[in-house]
């Protein structure tokens, strides 16, 4: 039989949670039918408010939201912007884990309730408006415990008293791989990335590496690196959707706003987040028929106009770097887009969660469609592409010249990032070499 919960939808703004709106889900068992969401007057009187989602919760119009009971678009069961602050695939089994559930039998509304105030981006999701803030987080000295109690999450054992700190730290995370949030001695929130117990690769270092590789080549990248602990590596990836500010103080323009730090009277805030799949008002079921072109328009629907030139050139030099490191793991979660608090509007946020798949297959796909051969991942492929992210053959082509010329010297980088003979050796079958994927006379072009 069919159930309606309603839950309270909060916002972080500025230095605080306030009350959004109000979330009505339609739940049967464990799926969820439909979603209705209407914003609070007070949170729309506001100067600084924002949208939840800029497709299906626009409050551009604040007028046309006012009273009114808002559906998602394009028919979706869950609005994207709140579908986005829910745990994913690893939240989910902490969830569950601390839930004593067996898998994937919670409703959509428990999970939502149970990921905390710590998620990624902005929002908060509670069971009514007085409930207060779950905003718990460990110490990057707590690693150890927590990569335990992921160990036995992953193994299906019961979790002890001493290292129940996993409920807080990895709740209201994504992915398949295990992880948890923690901040360092300065107070910094990172995410941690651990080696799933399966995986014969070594993921944190080879992530970091591509990742610190990416910056290399011109792409906006967090801060990365890789810690030891015992005899486990550990990948870290500085939170991109928090930064620090003074109070009434002026968020800083740019790359800069993902280098703040603590400290002289400056306070966390929090940037709202949402992923390319709310953009593309697109369910996971059909996103592979999605394409790195549909992306594109839809930074020039959603973006901020000062932005869309510069995110849609660097889209490009993400889907060609892609290619070359064969990243199939590029699916429209991956792929994210922030609310700055100095334009006023929507950009693409740095990058994330790229992963090379080694593998032997003379011809790759990406998850998204690259060119007018579909997933094909070929540079040539990508080039048919061009026009659609605002580009001339010319620019194209100094773009992919440009990240080649980097990926070329992989191998130096990855050493002078700290990746052991091991981890380049495991990585090898992934990384391309430009004849692999190119023809010569597409490489005749390039300056």
């Amino acid at each position: 039989m069919a159930k309606q919960n309603k839950l309270a939808v909060f916002t972080h703004l500025e230095e605080e949670f306030v009350p959004a709106g109000l979330l009505i889900l339609t739940e049967e068992n464990t799926t969820v039918i439909a979603s209705e969401f209407a914003y609070g007057l007070k949170y729309l009187a506001r100067h600084n408010a924002i949208e939840i989602d800029p497709v299906s919760l626009s409050i551009a119009d604040k007028a046309a939201v006012r009273k009114r009971r808002i559906l998602p678009a394009a028919d979706l069961k869950m609005f994207g912007g709140i579908r986005d602050a829910a745990p994913d695939a690893w939240g989910r089994c902490v969830i569950e884990a601390k839930l004593n559930a067996k898998a994937n039998v919670l409703s959509e509304s428990t999970y939502l309730l149970e990921a905390g105030s710590n998620r990624v981006g902005a929002l908060d999701v509670r069971l009514d408006i007085n409930a207060p803030t779950q905003d718990g987080h460990q110490s990057v000295t707590d690693l150890h415990y927590l990569l335990d109690a992921a160990e036995r999450i992953e193994e299906g054992r019961p979790i002890p008293a001493n290292l129940e700190m996993i409920f807080q730290a990895g709740a209201s995370l994504g992915g398949a791989r295990p992880k948890a949030t923690v901040r360092d001695e300065h107070g910094v929130l990172w995410l941690a990335k651990f080696k799933s117990i399966n995986e014969r690769l070594n993921i944190p270092h080879i992530e970091a590496a591509t990742l610190q590789l990416a910056a290399e080549c011109g792409m906006t990248v967090p801060e990365v690196k890789v810690t030891q602990v015992g005899d486990r590596d550990v990948m870290l990836i500085r939170r991109f959707d928090r930064y620090w500010a003074k109070a009434g103080e002026a968020a800083p323009k740019g790359d800069a706003l993902y280098r703040t730090t603590p400290g002289d009277g400056r306070i966390e805030k929090r940037l709202h987040f949402v992923s390319a799949l709310t953009l593309l008002a697109c369910d996971e079921m059909r996103s592979r028929e999605k394409s790195y072109s549909d992306l594109a328009q839809a930074i020039r629907k959603y973006c901020d106009h000062a932005v869309i030139r510069d995110n849609n050139r660097e889209l490009f030099a993400r889907m060609v770097y892609n290619i070359f490191v064969s990243n199939d793991d590029d699916h429209p979660r991956n792929h994210g887009f922030l609310w700055d608090p100095v334009i006023k509007g929507w950009r693409l946020s740095p990058l994330y969660d790229v992963m090379p798949r080694p593998t032997v297959a003379t011809e790759r796909y990406l998850f998204l469609g690259v060119g007018q051969a579909g997933r094909l991942a070929t540079l040539d492929n990508a080039m048919t592409a061009k026009e659609m992210f605002n580009l001339s053959e010319r620019e194209a082509a100094a773009i992919i010249a440009h990240v080649w010329e980097k990926v070329r010297e992989w191998k130096s980088y990855f050493e002078k990032f700290g990746a052991s003979a091991q981890s380049i050796d495991q990585a090898a079958n992934a990384y391309r070499h430009i004849d692999q994927i190119s023809t010569p006379k597409l490489r005749t072009l390039l300056p």
